[in-house]
């Protein structure tokens, strides 16, 4: 899970998606508390995580363990 917050960056930037943007989206409240999650400051809760896999279109394991890339 370690590179989480650099993976979410990766899928964000790749569909051109501002934090501001992916926070509306998410229905979440603070887009900076995205941003520190992106940069492993913090750590996204268990929600959180399910809700950015939907929106991606990504598998868990591909967000979450650190061996498995993204496509």
């Amino acid at each position: 899970m370690e590179r989480f917050g650099e993976k979410l960056r990766t899928l964000r930037k790749r569909q051109g998606i501002s934090l501001r943007k992916l926070a509306t989206d998410l229905e979440f409240s603070s887009h900076a508390h995205l941003g520190r999650i992106e940069t492993g400051e913090k750590r996204p809760s268990a929600v959180l995580i399910l809700k950015i896999t939907r929106y991606f279109n990504v598998s868990t394991d591909q967000l979450m363990k650190d061996e498995f890339e993204l496509d």
